[in-house]
């Protein structure tokens, strides 16, 4: 069905608001009348005419129905606040240029149906700056794509006949293809780079019978507590400070230890660190650094009867490296990577929990045509200061075991891109949030928080949460399924020991001041790593990956002299980094696109 605003038609070609909703079991009758009490002349083509209240209020009515239905649909189709345009070109041949979000105003995509009804070409566009330049269709005096802001409006045709601008933009290779005199990128499919252990992994698990065993007996072998680090004490005094809205950890010890972190560090040399204390680092405003181990936390913490483990010795003496980020100076953003996290059924839910009749949790099998390509965009990449990698793949981020695990098609963790749902976010999941404005937050997402999906630029869940407030002491607290191997999905082995290298982040609010945090756990079980984030004061913590230096990687980047200087937080995540033929590294999600999903921090823009 193609809902048009009212307007005046035109001899050879027309311009409309279109949603394309099939009729299926869920459209509501109210819906039905809706439609049948329309003015004859709302649903008739015309030019580029305002959509009427009316017309738009029964397109996001059908929308949302289409949205939730529990039926196979494409990507398009799971966005429900959609618009689009249409035009006919002279050629017969029809253009729809779909705002996949205008509330975000970031993602498009370009859809050219031949005359003669062949098969539709798709093109992916991204805005080069939604906050100042808006797209849309026009007509005279031929069908063209009108950009406006900035200084000037812009005008341009990028489906022309023979070698169109779109052509060659997809024939050039890139990633990022620019059109439009550089105003938009045209997203290419391109392969994003892997690890031998990675692809290894993957391999076994699509290609072998029982290959998640496989993988799994391999990792606790093999691979357990091999990026266990300990730090040696140094008899030297204490140093490092407390920036305004962080806390020194709440330690019951504080030594000074030698570490092999990678950053660089103001007011301290040779990778000495006081446990708990705070480190700028260098050159980077904003940005601060500490280290501890959860045997040094204070008794009161770790004596509380909440839910969370004891620790055990191992994990004890374990090594923990954190970077706090001020929100105050950084913006936040997120990237899906070229293969991960899949949109399929994860493996682990069976019965009440999967859904055979249609392709995945969401019905969508796979993002296409939209493209992800697991790096920064190029307009972004001057101001990154930092990425770390997110969350589970597809294959772990769902419930096995426990009540969520047959809830909502086994209650696959979900994200959004660019405002785009890539899949739907879940209640009872830790999310981290990217509001339009700017605003982070990190929560437990719930059936209420769905009013809030027009304006999430950025979103991704992973499992539950580590750390929350307590309503009542308003303490930071484990959160309730810490301890629960099974029905807090916390992944490790199939013993349930849960001990291995494992990343997370929280967020801390004090003193005017919005921190988010990184923690990288040599190994730790979920119970450390909320005794950690509580010796923090985090307001809300949450896991991200685990069991490899790739799936945890953190890097920071300097700029001195014109150079960009990548820093890792641990030496061994330089080798992550793709090698040049000269010998020298490419940096990880800023110029190369990776098949692992990631965040990245960039540098406010100072208003003139």
């Amino acid at each position: 069905m193609r809902i048009f605003p009212q307007g005046r038609g035109a001899p050879d070609s027309f311009l409309t608001t279109t949603a394309r909703v099939a009729i299926g079991p869920r459209f509501s009758f109210r819906s039905l009348i809706f439609l049948a009490l329309l003015p004859l002349a709302e649903l008739v083509s015309g030019p580029a005419a305002a959509e009427t209240d009316q017309a738009a209020e029964l397109r996001l009515e059908l929308q949302k129905q289409q949205y939730e239905a529990v039926a196979t649909k494409t990507i398009t189709e799971l966005q429900q606040f959609r618009q689009s345009q249409s035009a006919t070109l002279k050629s017969g041949d029809q253009v729809t240029l779909t705002d996949l979000n205008p509330a975000i105003n970031a993602w498009w995509l370009l859809e050219i149906a031949p005359k003669n009804g062949g098969r539709s070409k798709f093109y992916h566009i991204e805005n080069t700056d939604p906050e100042k330049l808006t797209l849309r269709l026009a007509m005279e005096p031929a069908v063209h794509l009108v950009i406006e802001g900035g200084v000037s409006t812009y005008r341009c045709v990028p489906w022309k006949r023979g070698k169109s601008p779109l052509d060659r933009a997809q024939e050039a290779g890139l990633p990022f293809s620019p059109l439009c005199g550089g105003r938009l990128y045209l997203r290419n499919r391109v392969r994003g780079s892997r690890t031998n252990l990675e692809a290894t992994s993957q391999f076994l698990r699509d290609n072998v019978w029982l290959g998640e065993n496989l993988v799994g007996f391999v990792k606790d072998t093999f691979f357990k507590d091999e990026y266990l680090e300990t730090a040696e004490e140094i008899d030297a005094e204490p140093t490092g400070i407390e920036p305004v809205g962080l806390v020194k950890a709440d330690l019951e010890t504080a030594p000074v230890v030698a570490t092999r972190m990678g950053l660089t560090l103001d007011g301290t040399q040779s990778g000495r660190m006081t446990m708990g204390a705070w480190y700028p680092v260098t050159d980077l405003p904003g940005v601060f650094a500490t280290t501890m181990q959860p045997k040094a936390i204070s008794r009161r913490i770790l004596a509380q009867k909440s839910s969370a483990n004891r620790l055990d010795q191992i994990e004890g003496r374990a090594q923990t490296y954190l970077v706090a980020y001020d929100l105050s100076q950084f913006d936040l953003g997120y990237e899906m990577g070229t293969t991960h996290p899949r949109l399929d059924w994860s493996p682990r839910p069976s019965g009440a929990g999967r859904n055979y009749n249609i392709p995945g949790p969401d019905g969508v099998k796979s993002p296409a045509p939209l493209i992800n390509l697991g790096m920064v965009s190029p307009g972004k990449a001057a101001r990154v200061v930092a990425t770390f990698t997110g969350g589970f793949k597809r294959d772990h981020g769902a419930f096995r075991y426990g009540p969520y695990a047959t809830e909502n098609n086994g209650t696959h963790y979900g994200f959004i891109v660019h405002g785009v749902v890539m899949s739907k976010l879940q209640p009872n999941l830790a999310t981290l949030i990217i509001m339009d404005d700017g605003t982070v937050t990190m929560k437990t997402w719930t059936r209420e928080d769905d009013a809030l999906l027009p304006h999430i630029r950025f979103a991704r869940q992973n499992g539950v949460a580590l750390v929350e407030r307590d309503p009542e002491s308003h303490q930071s607290a484990p959160g309730p399924l810490v301890p629960h191997w099974g029905a807090g999905n916390w992944s490790g082995s199939a013993k349930a020991e849960l001990r291995t290298l494992r990343a997370g982040a929280c967020l801390r609010e004090a003193e005017g001041k919005q921190f988010l945090i990184y923690g990288y756990f040599s190994t730790a079980t979920p119970s450390a790593m909320a005794r950690s984030f509580q010796a923090l004061s985090c307001d809300y913590a949450m896991l991200l990956d685990m069991n490899a230096l790739e799936h945890t990687y953190s890097a920071v980047y300097v700029r001195r002299n014109g150079a960009l200087q990548t820093q890792h937080l641990l030496p061994g995540m330089a080798y992550i980094d793709r090698k040049q033929r000269d010998g020298s590294r490419i940096p990880r999600f800023i110029g190369s696109p990776d098949n692992r999903d990631f965040f990245y921090l960039t540098r406010k823009e100072v208003e003139n």
